[in-house]
């Protein structure tokens, strides 16, 4: 079969172009579907085979909601297999958006735990949790001199005794966090955790670029096998839409490896940013309509002042000429 130079030139051109834009993307490592969640998502009814959901999920044809832009709701997300392999890169395609332009939250969390399908306070699961926990923060409780902005990444480690503090953003206990706009973002966002030879990376694509960027890095990080990857969002006075697309996890390829059994070890960091002191946040900023309103009732408060005080000293008036008389 005879090929024209116009469609080589074509075929040349087109693969080019792919591999640059999807280059960053591209890997020699071993996709484990039981540990991955892609569309089609209904292979079976309303079930996905080996994820399973809480909450307030709704699973539609293009995406997993945790939670919608209501108040006072949570889901989560869970693979029901245990994960035995050591050094993994899990790549989550996800999105965060809503109405709320001032005020709006709480955020979602990508879970590599000991316990899953377990409701708690941190980001709609388990306090006290056992493993690692990666959060997407949108609301800021904790401000000061050494606030950070909002939305923000941060990573924690946890043996099953550490307490994850909202009023502090979980700052006391993170190992590591940057900012990172994926909120209300035009583009796709993604989410990049790799975990290999003890190093935790976190790296987002949230910019359009195909690339990943790195958020932080964090070595001395020891994490058992057998957990389980999921993810949980919720939202209470504040509230947005927490979208899973996809999870995709890939055994890593790494050579000289040492054998360890890493089965029944305790989730350990060498390393926790130092705590900062909690300042309690500003007031909102006061809308166009409510300043409005206030003008206008204060204004129509001190017109009845002034038309009660006429009408007093009218009466005043009357009744010093009928004294008069």
């Amino acid at each position: 079969m005879k090929i024209s130079l116009k469609t080589l030139l074509f075929l040349v051109f087109h693969f080019i172009n792919l591999s640059f834009v999807f280059g960053a993307w591209n890997t020699n490592d071993y996709l484990k579907r039981e540990h991955s969640l892609v569309k089609p998502y209904q292979a079976s009814g309303i079930s996905i085979p080996f994820w399973d959901f809480t909450g307030s999920v709704m699973i539609t044809n293009n995406y997993i909601r945790l939670t919608p832009d209501l108040q006072s709701k949570s889901g989560a997300v869970w693979n029901n297999v245990p994960c035995h392999v050591k050094n993994w890169e899990l790549q989550v395609h996800f999105k965060v958006y809503g109405k709320g332009k001032d005020l709006f939250g709480d955020g979602m969390a990508i879970w590599y735990t000991k316990q899953p399908l377990t409701s708690g306070s941190v980001f709609g699961s388990l306090d006290f949790f056992h493993g690692l926990g990666i959060f997407l923060d949108t609301y800021a409780n904790q401000n000061g001199p050494h606030n950070h902005g909002h939305p923000y990444l941060s990573a924690m480690v946890n043996n099953g005794s550490l307490h994850y503090d909202h009023d502090r953003d979980g700052t006391h206990t993170e190992l590591a966090g940057c900012e990172a706009k994926f909120r209300n973002s035009e583009h796709e966002t993604h989410l990049s955790i790799r975990y290999e030879n003890d190093v935790l990376t976190v790296s987002t694509d949230i910019e359009g670029k195909s690339a990943w960027e790195e958020c932080f890095t964090v070595k001395g990080v020891r994490l058992p096998t057998g957990y389980f990857f999921g993810s949980s969002a919720t939202t209470g006075d504040l509230s947005d839409n927490h979208d899973i697309i996809s999870m995709r996890l890939y055994e890593l390829e790494v050579s000289d490896e040492k054998e360890e059994d890493r089965s029944n070890i305790a989730p350990a960091a060498a390393f926790f940013a130092p705590p900062r002191d909690h300042v309690d946040d500003p007031p909102p900023p006061m809308s166009g309509t409510k300043l409005y309103l206030i003008i206008v009732c204060a204004l129509l408060g001190l017109c009845v002042c002034i038309i009660g005080g006429v009408m007093v000293f009218q009466r005043s008036q009357d009744s010093n000429r009928k004294r008069l008389y």
